[in-house]
């Protein structure tokens, strides 16, 4: 016992002090690589009572290493043979954690990185709102009060046919909100098909019972008819509710009412039709060996009452729910108190205000708003910037790693059509001084962050989600990680 005493008294004499540790950290070093350079620098640019929270706990996980009889080499325990590893891990530690993404998947509505990227309308819009008072609740006309359910409804109205329309923070609230104001303490009719489970594991029928609202599951999952919802319609019924699929594809044997049905059932009973279209769109974005997306637009004109859809899918705007229909019940859905819990701050309100004015003038959306133009963009173009990426890298890596065309294809995500390939043309990263899951890695540490997909023992880049003008940034730091892996390599064979 007294010979591990001793033993574990040494190893912790080795380790440094806070205070030394910081200077080595903090300190100019000319001799450093670009990238512990640029570590270095998100250090310094930390708050100092961070950086000394970090350094604590890493050296804290180091004692704990030595008491458990995991790290018993003195030598690999100084703050030199350290110092490396300690600052990757405090830099990360102390960045951001909001931090931006090049997103080389090819998966157009990535709800991992935040989903539509905004167009640049949207992004002046929200640096106004951000920079200074605005008109969120200011009348202009009297000078008083106003409201910020009124900010959208005019442009909603023309783009979709609609009464009259309203926020809130997201879908789900969007379908809370409709719920519990018409539905609470009653009955909903839903076919089986429709009960969808939604991005985190949320499930549609958990949100809908959350207002306590009593689901009657109608069909089979694969098959409903309309003799099923007719059926399954009492006293307590107050309304059909549809949902469409968006996530998942029902093939082969499959049927399912026609919208224009379902309304016409719902009112000559005198209930509510409430369609939740999920990233509910404005344009026919219908390309070859891509199924039909319903419109909003659609929805209203075959009779829906109101229609439940997302700002941040195919919408391509800032995280919303926007509910549009008959005007007394979006009026009457102003009048819950649950509003004031889901509205909107005014960054949204601005963002998706200069969204939705760009689709008034439908070529203008195609060019402007990112997630269209995406999904537009043809397979020539595609090649032509692949060929384009392949030689930023190259220029930028030399023999660093080699880059290959491969034919692909992208996803659009977001929930929207599920299993509906794309086709492009991904450039395949191959390094040759390291593994391809250490490039993934070192890639998520870097700032930008790079993500993209390992496919074929290639680290592949996919041109329809990247947008030109970033590529000499995005080779520089490429370059900048498999640099510091050959130095790595090279320090280790030595």
């Amino acid at each position: 016992m007294s010979d591990r005493k001793n033993t574990l008294q040494d190893l912790f004499r080795v380790l440094p002090s806070t205070d030394r540790s910081l200077e080595a950290l903090l300190t100019a070093d000319d001799a450093l690589s670009p990238r512990d350079a640029a570590l270095r620098e998100t250090l310094r640019a930390a708050p100092r009572v961070l950086v000394r929270e970090a350094v604590t706990a890493y050296w804290n996980n180091v004692r704990a290493g030595i008491r458990e009889g995991r790290l018993t080499d003195a030598s690999a325990l100084t703050l030199e043979a350290r110092l490396s590893d300690l600052r990757r891990t405090a830099a990360r530690a102390v960045s951001p954690k909001l931090r931006p993404v090049l997103n080389g998947t090819g998966v157009i509505i990535h709800t991992n990185t935040g989903r539509s990227v905004l167009p640049e309308a949207a992004r002046r819009a929200l640096a106004m709102a951000a920079s200074g008072n605005s008109t969120l609740e200011f009348d202009t006309r009297t000078g008083g009060r106003g409201s910020r359910n009124a900010l959208v409804s005019d442009l909603v109205r023309v783009l979709t046919g609609a009464e009259d329309c309203l926020v809130v923070n997201n879908n789900a609230a969007a379908v809370l909100l409709t719920l519990d104001t018409f539905c609470r303490g009653h009955e909903v009719v839903i076919s089986r098909g429709e009960l969808v489970e939604i991005g985190g594991s949320f499930r549609i029928p958990d949100v809908m019972e959350s207002t306590g609202v009593r689901l009657r599951e109608v069909g089979a999952t694969n098959r409903t008819h309309a003799r099923d919802y007719a059926a399954a319609i009492c006293d307590e019924t107050r309304a059909i509710v549809r949902v469409h699929t968006s996530n998942f594809r029902v093939v082969g044997f499959h049927t399912a009412v026609p919208t224009e049905e379902l309304a016409a059932m719902a009112h000559e009973r005198n209930l509510l039709l409430i369609n939740d279209l999920g990233s509910g769109s404005l344009q026919n974005l219908s390309l070859p060996g891509l199924p039909r997306e319903p419109t909003v637009q659609d929805a209203l004109a075959q009779g829906s009452d109101l229609v439940l859809f997302s700002g941040d899918k195919l919408l391509g705007g800032p995280q919303a729910g926007l509910i549009a229909g008959r005007a007394d019940l979006v009026a009457r859905l102003r009048t819950n108190p649950l509003l004031r819990a889901l509205r909107c701050d005014k960054l949204v309100y601005a963002a998706l205000e200069a969204t939705l004015r760009l689709y008034t003038e439908p070529e203008r959306a195609r060019a402007e708003v990112p997630t269209l133009r995406q999904f537009l963009v043809s397979e020539e173009e595609l090649l032509k910037r692949a060929r384009a990426l392949r030689l930023a890298i190259g220029r930028a890596c030399g023999k660093l790693c080699s880059c290959a065309l491969v034919r692909d294809s992208s996803r659009a995500g977001g929930g929207a059509f599920p299993e509906a390939p794309l086709p492009t043309t991904l450039v395949a990263v191959t390094p040759s001084v390291c593994s391809v899951a250490r490039l993934k890695l070192d890639l998520l540490e870097t700032s930008p962050i790079i993500i993209g997909r390992i496919e074929n023992n290639a680290f592949c880049l996919d041109p329809r989600t990247l947008e030109p003008e970033c590529y000499p940034r995005l080779a520089r730091v490429l370059a900048m990680v498999l640099e510091a892996a050959r130095a790595e390599a090279c320090g280790a064979a030595g």
